[in-house]
């Protein structure tokens, strides 16, 4: 069996998920809006240069689910996926997916965005797998911590490894799709790795190593 992962913010995606929620929190008028659109700008800033300290980073992000109702936050949390989500869902993603359906692939999301955001967007796609940036969990509160190794960089072939460690039948080929120069380790690691509308350190490196670079953002589909 072949499994195929896909990373989703700017690739199954034409937005991120993890900066646009924090804007969306913004515009909602649940956060400080000066400070929060502030450090949000400056993280993600951060990521795009492959340099995000990712644990500073999740405490910031899930601050929010500290200071409001876990009700409250699921009701904003809906709205987003319905508002902003939906609508960038990249061209060709569902067709991609179930393209790999038809092959008998397992298919799976693998993000370094907490598992608050994309749950939700997991099953708007039809996605059962997500391995995820966990947030902590103690006494049923959200602590602001993360929860075992962060699903960022090389954190993703360590989670990889152990979802499929945690599987009954064998996966005899792995392929992952990404956008993203901080998910160079695992497209690395996997036995195909493709490109989807990527960074210009990605594309470059993609380039390099003969790797397929696609869009799911234009006229044709790429598949």
């Amino acid at each position: 069996m072949q499994l195929t992962l896909f990373d989703l913010d700017n690739t199954l995606l034409a937005g991120d998920s993890d900066y646009l929620w924090g804007r969306f929190l913004v515009d909602e008028g649940v956060v400080d809006a000066e400070f929060y659109a502030r450090e949000n700008e400056r993280f993600h800033a951060q990521y795009e240069a492959g340099n995000l300290d990712i644990h500073a980073y999740q405490r910031f992000a899930l601050a929010p689910l500290l200071t409001n109702s876990l009700e409250r936050m699921q009701a904003l949390r809906a709205d987003y996926v319905e508002r902003v989500i939906r609508p960038l869902v990249a061209r060709h993603t569902r067709a991609l997916l179930d393209w790999h359906r038809q092959r008998g692939d397992q298919i799976a999301i693998i993000t370094a965005t907490n598992r608050f955001i994309t749950e939700p967007i997991a099953a708007l796609l039809d996605i059962d797998v997500l391995i995820a940036t966990d947030p902590e969990i103690v006494g049923g509160a959200y602590t602001g911590e993360i929860a075992g190794v962060p699903c960022f960089q090389a954190g993703k072939i360590e989670r990889a490894k152990a979802w499929v460690a945690e599987q009954p039948q064998r996966f005899e080929h792995v392929t992952f799709y990404s956008d993203s120069l901080n998910d160079l380790p695992l497209l690395r690691w996997a036995d195909t790795a493709i490109a989807v509308d990527p960074d210009e350190t990605l594309a470059a490196a993609a380039r390099e190593a003969g790797w397929p670079i696609i869009s799911l953002r234009g006229e044709d589909r790429p598949f």
